[in-house]
């Protein structure tokens, strides 16, 4: 902070403990017990003091959400990073894994970002919230389903062999991630999302515990399928 006045110094360290402790509370409470009173009572100021730098409940809100997904991106873009760029398997393989191990450790911020929570985030938003898993985690996949699709190894659905009421939604789909591929690749994409994203949902909220009180297995088993149904096979060259 060097270059800032006293005064700045005081206001960018207060902003950044009320980020800090939005985020606790978020994580301790989920978004429902996330207010400016909780957050100003956290950091030793009045509510007021709060407004000059969000705005309200659900600027803290949007604040928690940026910094999460800030994190939970650079989370699964690492993992990305560290296997072979050439190895696409690896790459899908090591993404995903990821989003499942960020998820089932942090499961607060999960729901914030695509689970229950998700509505009162967006509902917060005047921008693009809605958007903006379809953005940053469907860019990150679209771009290794592309690669695919380019160097000709995806087989999919050719447009006649999809139903035109879901073939006009998946265009749009397309159009929101900006990819440009045909419906059928978009189609494969969201077949896997739906799996993964049960998935995700299964190990974070505990659904079956009683018998899965160890969900690695049963998402790596479907990680094979899911590899297989895009005529991948799991790479010996995985980093995890």
């Amino acid at each position: 902070m060097a270059g800032l006045t006293r005064r700045e110094r005081l206001r960018a360290e207060l902003e950044r403990d009320a980020k800090a402790a939005a985020r606790r509370i978020t994580a301790a409470e989920g978004v429902e017990g996330l207010t400016v009173a909780a957050v100003a009572r956290s950091v030793g100021v009045t509510s007021p003091a709060l407004y000059r730098y969000f705005e309200g409940r659900n600027g803290l809100i949007r604040a928690v959400y940026d910094d999460v997904m800030a994190e939970f991106m650079q989370v699964v873009a690492g993992a990305v990073e560290r296997q072979d760029p050439d190895d696409i398997s690896a790459r899908l393989h090591a993404a995903t894994r990821a989003v499942f191990d960020w998820s089932v450790a942090n499961p607060a911020e999960f729901n914030l970002l695509m689970g229950a929570a998700y509505p009162m985030a967006a509902a917060a938003s005047s921008d693009d919230i809605p958007h903006a898993i379809l953005r940053e985690l469907g860019g990150l996949y679209g771009q290794l389903f592309t690669r695919l699709w380019r160097e000709q190894r995806l087989a999919h659905p050719s447009d006649e062999e999809i139903d035109p009421a879901l073939a006009r939604q998946l265009g749009r789909y397309r159009e929101a991630m900006g990819i440009e591929v045909p419906i059928g690749v978009a189609l494969l994409m969201i077949t896997c999302w739906r799996q993964i994203y049960g998935m995700l949902c299964l190990a974070v909220y505990s659904h079956m515990s009683y018998a899965l009180d160890d969900p690695v297995p049963l998402f790596e088993d479907m990680m094979d399928r899911l590899l297989g149904i895009l005529s991948l096979t799991r790479s010996p060259r995985l980093v995890i």
